[in-house]
Parts: C-alpha cells; structure tokens; sequence
C-alpha cells in the first residue's frame, strides 16, 4: 500500500523516506541557495520511483517586493519533454497577486512569519525519476531554503497519475457591461433596473469565459485558486455572478458541470466579504471597504480532494467574469491536475514583468 491518511497511519508500509534540502554540505550554517538575478537553481533531480509527499521553503529578506510573482517553480516527472508544473511561486502555494500572508488549507499553506514559509503536501508520484527548479526572474538575487520530503519505492501501482499545475492570467478580462462612471449610476432605481437586465443576457455556449485549465488525457482535476482584481469602477463591482461551466470530454454545450455562481463553487455564499480558511475552501484575500465593497484584490480557493472531476480525454474548465462576462477585471488562477503523461501544451508564461500584479 501507499497511501497516506489518518485512518491509515497504523499501517505498515513500504518505501523509505528521503529528502532533498538546502543544508550547508560544509557543515556550517549556510543553510540555502543563492539565486541570481536571471539564474535558475535545480532543487532535486532524483532518479528511480518515488512519491514526493511535502515540499517547503522561503525566500529570505527580498529586496524584490514581487518575488512571489518573478519567482517561478517548475517540476517534471519521468523525463517529461516539458514541465508539468510551471508558476509563480507564490500563486503555486495558493495566493496571487504577489500576495504572501498567512492561510492555511489542507493541501496547501503560508505558515507564520507573515506567511512566508510555503508548505504543499499534493502527493506527486513518479516511476523514473523527479526534477524540481527554480527561476528567479526578478532584478535582483535571492535566498531560497527548500525541503523536499519524499518516499523512495522499488516501482508505483500502474494505475498512480502524474501531478500538474498550471498558471494562467487575463489581464482585463473582455467586459461588455456599461462602463460609465459608477458614480452616474446611483441614482434611485437605476443600479436595480440595470442588475435586471444584465441579468437577463444570456451565456448560452461559454465563449468568453476565463479560461482555468484546458488538459487532454485522462485524469482528475483537484482544485484552483483564483485571484481577481476589481481595479476599474463598474455599474457592478461584484464580480461572484460568474458561472463555472466545466466541459468533460469534449462535451458541447451545456456542460455537465454547471454552476451558478463564483462564491458558490467557492462554497461560500452572498457576495462574501471576510477571510476565511477551512481544508478545501476559502477567501485568502478580501480587498473591499464598506464604500466600495470587492474592489481592489481577492483570491479564493476550492480543492476537490473529496470529489476529484475525472476526465477520460480532456477537460476544460471555465468561469464566467460577471454574469454573462459583463465585467473587465484582471484574472489569474492556478490549477492543479493529474493525468497521463504526455500533456496537453501549457501557454507560454508570460515575462516576469507581465506577472506582475496591478499597483
């Protein structure tokens, strides 16, 4: 067996463990790895089988704000031609917008001080060999501690899939909606009567959605974080009326999995405006003043650990920006998968200075 839960830590199991870190090899207390401006360090290349169960690390006194953002991870599996995980370092540890602060879920944390040691514990099994790396694309170096804690195996079941994570950003969104001033827009009755039509157009084929993830192969999706930042003053600055529409297998319209709006796939409820962190769901960052509610920066989580999407040959997973699309705000997300190798391509990842979150 090789598994990893509560219910079955009594079992003897097999495999040893092992782990890749930082320490000084001349014994001193040097406990990490310089990165250049421009510079990418290997963290690990291991061969033969294993399941690597937890990674950590921080970076020490930036003199770059946005690190989480230039910083970026990248792993492959098995000799894997591409990566099969490519993001910023800190929207892969579950927050965007350049954003490090404490949260907790159960596959992913920011751990005190301040939310900068990063924590994942996605299993991610390989039969050949694990390459893990990191680029440091910002304009100045930094100092990186890392662990790498995994499980040494003779082989893996057939049947273990590959762990995958994905970044992707849209910066703004395609709105249709009135972009008058919102100001103009307060007078008695016209914010319910204009909510009534904008209600009223329809989304009958997904075009326009934001994109989260689009991977070909079988497997199974097990969550994203999303990050919006409302930066533009709109007649409906809510931006949780977006359905998700997920599409299996090639599917047409209408998807199997429809939803029917941003905070309940989050599995939060009425236009929320608190943090909140529980194991499979939360709102990491709400941005928002009692004057102009969801303004600014926000980032939620949802993780399908207790109810994977399995996918037998693609899948394509969307999320509406306002009902219908009305709204023009900027986007980014991370997703996180399993499935077959090989993979569907990744988008290119933008430059460093395209990443970086909006002032």
């Amino acid at each position: 067996m090789i598994g990893s839960s509560l219910a079955d830590l009594a079992r003897a199991r097999p495999g040893q463990r092992r782990r890749v870190s930082s320490w000084d090899r001349s014994g001193g207390n040097f406990d990490f790895a310089s990165i250049a401006s421009g510079a990418t360090a290997l963290l690990c290349d291991i061969a033969g089988a294993g399941v690597i169960r937890h990674i950590w690390c921080t970076i020490a006194a930036p003199r770059n704000r946005w690190y989480a953002r230039t910083t970026v991870l990248r792993a492959g599996w098995d000799g894997a031609a591409a990566p099969c995980v490519e993001a910023p370092i800190g929207d892969f540890f579950g927050i965007g917008h350049g954003i490090v602060k404490n949260f907790w879920s159960l596959p992913l944390a920011m751990s005190p001080q301040d939310g900068r040691g990063f924590n994942c514990y996605f299993p991610m099994p390989f039969s050949s060999g694990a390459r893990l790396e990191v680029a440091n694309e910002g304009d100045s170096g930094i100092i990186f501690y890392y662990y790498i804690d995994y499980e040494q195996h003779e082989s893996l079941p057939d049947d273990f899939l590959r762990f995958h994570a994905q970044w992707r950003r849209e910066n703004p969104t395609e709105g249709w909606g009135d972009s008058e001033p919102y100001a103009d827009n307060l007078m008695a009755g016209q914010m319910g009567d204009h909510r009534r039509r904008m209600w009223a157009t329809p989304n009958l084929d997904g075009h326009g959605n934001y994109v989260i993830l689009e991977a070909e192969g079988r497997g199974h999706y097990v969550g994203c974080n999303l990050n919006v930042d409302c930066f533009a003053r709109q007649r409906d600055d809510w931006y949780g009326e977006g359905d998700d529409m997920i599409f299996i297998d090639g599917e047409q319209w209408p998807p199997t999995l429809h939803g029917t709006g941003t905070e309940d796939y989050f599995n939060t409820a009425f236009c929320p405006k608190e943090e909140y962190n529980s194991p499979y769901h939360g709102v990491t960052v709400y941005s928002g003043t009692d004057e102009w509610p969801w303004q600014g920066k926000n980032s939620l989580y949802r993780f399908h650990v207790e109810d994977p999407i399995m996918f037998q040959r693609s899948i394509k997973l969307t999320i509406e920006h306002g009902h219908a699309n009305d709204l023009s705000n900027d986007y980014s997300s991370t997703a996180y998968w399993y499935q077959t190798e090989p993979h569907k391509e990744f988008p290119t990842l933008p430059p460093s200075a395209e990443r970086l979150p909006r002032p």
